[in-house]
């Protein structure tokens, strides 16, 4: 089961700028682009690793710091030649409020 949870507010990321949030399901990346729209993608590249949090905002895309990998922040999709992907996380706002759709974590039964 999934619920928008409440994970900031769009005033504490910087256009062009991204902030790292931990779920439950590990460390995520949260992007702002120069027009104000907001994504959310597995904060590690899928080619090495790369922290994609640390890299270059542009468009609806990133650029891994490592070795320059270009990711669709719609898709999570690698651009151009290179192949691969990270998942993608949906989000919305609630006035300047970033809510996202996480997955419940699980509880074990006693």
């Amino acid at each position: 089961m999934n619920d928008w949870t409440l994970i900031g507010s769009i005033n504490d990321i910087p256009r062009r700028g991204a902030r790292c949030v931990m779920t439950p399901q590990g460390k995520i990346a949260v992007f702002r682009t120069m027009e104000d729209q907001i994504f959310a993608i597995d904060d590690q590249c899928p080619h090495k690793g790369g922290p994609l949090s640390q890299g270059i905002v542009h468009g609806a895309a990133v650029t891994c710091p490592l070795h320059n990998w270009v990711i669709s922040l719609e898709t999570g999709k690698a651009l151009g030649a290179d192949e691969g992907s990270v998942k993608t996380v949906p989000i919305k706002l609630d006035g300047d409020h970033i809510l996202a759709l996480l997955e419940r974590a699980a509880v074990a039964a006693e």
